[in-house]
Order: structure tokens, then sequence, then C-alpha cells
């Protein structure tokens, strides 16, 4: 070949790679949570490299109060809150400040209610001496279980603690039952007075952690909320798949109270994770709504009876199908 052509050829080629656009940087989004194993393939999908598959390099931030976290969510400190379904409808400004846009896991018995062998059901809560942590999931959870029984909170003689302070108060038995979760159903129900009274894995659905952001963040940055979203589905079919490993990298992840695997795979039989196909039938859409509806529907009406809403507010004006029906 002719020394200048193949010069020439050289050039153009350089040429044509200055003039092509760089490839887009991958954006960064703040997920903030809680020190909980439901949360553990968030880390898979970062250390497998799911997040920067789908096209967003995120940022895993322990934050371990709603308290913190959803006002540091609406100030644009952080993107995106992994929390239970009813947590975040405590803090809306407005009916239309955030959207659910994944479920991520379910409560399958790693929460409940430990009481008195004399309580036999929920109903026999009544004038009894009832600890749970105001204002979390815990009280919704009670309280949804209290109206079927035809009850009202007001019914019983609440004890205000955190959950794994009243699972403690009733392993000492200072309350008569407790709501709480592992390790206190179990240590609560080994105890000579004690049982389980009921868990969570009757009340499929209810006790729901989703991913949740903000109205104006998936406006402007949907792309990234679906990178996400995928993100985290093929990280839960990771974990069905790898167990084991998974195990390994989720434990080392979430850490705390949670680091050794053994433990985490333990506090894990408790709960679901929710994957693509999980997710499609929860979510519905919009024109045929899923269970998930429901869930929120109740955490408004509880929530409302007690006068902890600073806003009136209805599912849809939380549930954003799009991006696992989309």
């Amino acid at each position: 070949m002719d020394r200048r052509l193949l010069l020439g050829l050289i050039g153009g080629v350089a040429l044509a790679a200055l003039a092509a656009p760089a490839p887009a940087a991958a954006e960064t989004v703040r997920i903030a949570h809680s020190t909980w194993v439901g949360y553990g393939p968030l880390y898979i999908a970062r250390d497998k490299g799911f997040f920067k598959k789908h096209g967003v390099d995120v940022d895993l931030v322990v934050m371990e109060e709603p308290k913190d976290r959803f006002p540091a969510m609406l100030a644009n400190k952080i993107d995106m809150i992994a929390s239970t379904v009813d947590t975040a409808i405590l803090y809306l400004k407005k009916p239309d400040d955030f959207r659910y846009v994944v479920a991520i896991d379910d409560s399958n018995g790693g929460d409940g209610i430990v009481a008195k062998k004399e309580i036999k059901t929920i109903a026999d809560l009544k004038g009894k001496n009832v600890a749970f942590s105001e204002g979390s999931v815990s009280e919704f959870y009670l309280n949804v279980l209290l109206a079927k029984a035809g009850l009202k909170e007001s019914d019983l003689k609440p004890v205000n603690m955190a959950a794994p302070e009243a699972g403690a108060a009733f392993v000492a038995s200072k309350v008569d039952a407790a709501v709480t979760w592992e390790p206190w159903l179990s240590r609560g129900k080994k105890t000579d007075f004690g049982h389980l009274l009921v868990d969570s894995s009757t009340t499929p659905g209810l006790i729901t952690d989703v991913i949740i952001t903000t109205k104006d963040f998936v406006a402007k940055h949907a792309k990234a909320t679906k990178g996400v979203v995928e993100a985290w589905n093929e990280a839960v079919a990771y974990a069905r798949a790898n167990p084991q490993e998974a195990n390994v990298i989720m434990a080392k992840g979430v850490g705390g109270w949670l680091k050794d695997p053994k433990v985490f795979g333990e506090t894990l039989e408790g709960i679901k994770f929710y994957g693509a196909d999980d997710n499609k039938k929860f979510f519905g859409t919009k024109a045929k709504p899923g269970p998930l509806y429901q869930t929120v529907k109740e955490a408004i009406d509880v929530w409302s009876n007690h006068g902890k809403l600073q806003v009136k507010v209805k599912p849809e004006n939380l549930i954003d199908y799009s991006f696992v029906n989309g």
C-alpha cells in the first residue's frame, strides 16, 4: 500500500475518533437505607457490576432513621430510599412528592407479635400492655391486625418502645405482648410463658419495602431510575441462583449486626425478595392495580385514623407502574 495513502487512512481514522461523541457518563444515584437483610441485593448489584451494566453509578448510604432519610431526599441530598410502604407516607409534604418504583422485599415471618400463652387471639390483646414502636411499621402492622379483629389501638395499653427493646421487654416479662422482629420473635416464643401469636407470613404483601424516589427525580432521571430497577431485578435473580455467594456479598455490604453470613442467612428466611416477575404481579398496572395498591391504601387509612398524615393522599399519587410494567 502507498505510504501516503496509509498515513491518510490513519489520519482519517484519528479524526473520526476525535469527532465521534464520547459515551455518556453513567449517572450517579444516591440510595439510602437502614441496616436490614432485605436491602442486601443492592450490594450484589453494586459489586457484580449490575448497576453499571444498566447505566448507573450507585452510592449506597446507610441512614438508620427515617426522620433523617426522607427530609434528606426532599432536600436533594440523596436520590432514593429503601423503606417500607407505610413509612414514606408519614413524610409527605404534598400528595405526590414520592414515587414507589420497585418493590424489593416482603416480610414473610420476619415480623410478628409474641404474647403470653393465655393470649390466644388478637382479640385477647384488649386491655393488655402491648409494646411497639409508635410511628413505625410495627404500629401499622398491629393496627391492620386489630382492625380485622374489630379492635382499635385505644383498646390496648400501648407501651412505646423500639422493636428490639419491645422484644427484650417481653422476654423479661415486663409486658403482655410485643410487636417485634427477629431475633426477638424466636427468643420470645422460647420463654416458658410466651408464644408466637402471629407473624407476617399470614399477611403477604403488607410489610413491604420499596425503592422510593421523588416525582422530580423520576421526571428528570427516568433512564437512571429504570437502570436501578433493572439492576435490582438482576441482583435478585443472581441471589436466587447463587445463594451462598450472594449471602457473603450481602452480609459484607449491609454490615452491622448482619455482617456474619450465617446470621444474614438465618434472618433472610423471614423475608422474600421481589424479582422482576414478582414486581409485575405486585404492582399490576394503572388500569388493573395489583396488591401494592391495597397495601398503600391500608397504610393511608391507618395513619389517617391516627392523625399522623400531613396531607390527604391516594395510592395513585404514589405508585409509578412504568418501571416494572412499562
